[in-house]
């Protein structure tokens, strides 16, 4: 999230600079002011232009930057791996997973303040999260048909993720995982210290949900690449096929069914699992059943544990939204109180853990 101390001007004016070093021959370098597109609780993410002539020739690009969170975190700081996550957009570029060019990338703090790097903006829509795209933008003013064509994009992608060959693609730098067996301790461990930060004990129904995945921990059938953040909302379309996959902080190599349960609870926690003013799903948009069975289809697996996916999901969503109730500028922006938003998730937790 965003610290109000930061000077976006400061930072056009340093980034004008080192693109200078970056177009070798470039003269009238021009970088607009930076735009912010939305909030969220993963990186700092800004759109601008650059313009620039090379001799006689004119050129003009659309960027977006990125950088680390500069005021309250969900996760630890150590989370937020720029250099991680650009090396992993330019490894996916060579793949069937469309992603969004990245040009540059600095490690060094001292330019703007923190590491950066810089991709190519990709022209679409993205289904909305504030609105719900249950209940406004392009997803909602589609027909049932289109809605359709738009999940079963979003499904068939994951597919593409979740089969992608990653030795091949040189993703090993995301972490070795073995079989896979220690994949959900690690994950456990991960949102343990998130929630440390907010330093108040484990609600017991977190504490149960925790002791239940751990009791119930496999190794999965099949490992892979987890997007780690599966939803709608971080996808880009264009002319109602997916453009660009966004959003890779949360990526590993493990267990690729988690993914589908983020995105299951994702869309509910978004329409009918919302605290405030829950809304009804949008139709036209497969069920659960028929999402399985597509995946099952794109990608030749069973799927064999999104119950226990499901179970996760929620549990480390609620974790997530303990720690944005720790911040006191989204309680004084929002009106809510500590408790709010977490309470259907801990709801849907007793509900799946007595299934």
């Amino acid at each position: 999230m965003t610290d109000p101390a930061v000077d976006l001007e400061s930072i056009r004016l340093q980034l004008s600079n080192w693109l200078a070093g970056r177009l070798p021959g470039a003269s009238e370098i021009a970088v607009s002011p930076l735009k912010r597109p939305g909030a969220g609780i993963s990186n700092e993410t800004y759109f601008f232009s650059l313009q620039w002539r090379q001799g006689d020739a004119s050129y003009a690009k659309d960027l977006v930057i990125r950088w680390p969170p500069t005021g309250f975190t969900a996760f630890p700081r150590h989370a937020y791996d720029m250099t991680t996550q650009c090396c992993l957009l330019r490894a996916l570029a060579d793949t069937e997973v469309p992603v969004p060019p990245v040009p540059w990338m600095e490690t060094d703090a001292s330019v703007i303040g923190s590491p950066f790097y810089i991709m190519e903006k990709v022209e679409g829509w993205v289904p909305s999260d504030f609105p719900p795209y249950h209940v406004a933008g392009p997803l909602f003013e589609a027909n049932d048909v289109d809605r359709a064509r738009i999940w079963w994009g979003a499904v068939d992608t994951l597919a593409k993720i979740h089969t992608l060959d990653w030795r091949r693609a040189g993703l090993g730098f995301l972490g070795e995982p073995g079989d896979g067996r220690d994949f959900m301790p690690r994950q456990i461990a991960k949102y343990d210290e998130v929630f440390a930060l907010n330093g108040e004990p484990l609600p017991p129904i977190l504490t149960s949900t925790r002791d239940w995945l751990l009791k119930h921990s496999f190794t999965p059938r099949h490992v892979g690449l987890c997007w780690g953040d599966a939803r709608l909302g971080n996808l880009l379309f264009r002319d109602h096929e997916v453009a660009a996959v966004l959003d890779w902080e949360m990526a590993c190599l493990g267990d690729p069914e988690s993914d589908l349960g983020w995105f299951a609870h994702i869309d509910w926690a978004t329409s009918v699992g919302r605290a405030k003013s829950p809304l009804p799903r949008l139709t036209g948009l497969p069920d659960m059943a028929q999402t399985l069975a597509h995946y099952e289809q794109a990608t030749g697996r069973q799927v064999e544990h999104f119950h226990y996916h499901e179970v996760f999901a929620t549990w480390r969503m609620a974790i997530l939204f303990s720690r944005i109730e720790q911040d006191p500028n989204y309680l004084a922006r929002s009106g809510n109180a500590k408790g709010f938003i977490t309470w259907t998730h801990f709801d849907k937790l007793e509900r799946l853990l007595a299934a």
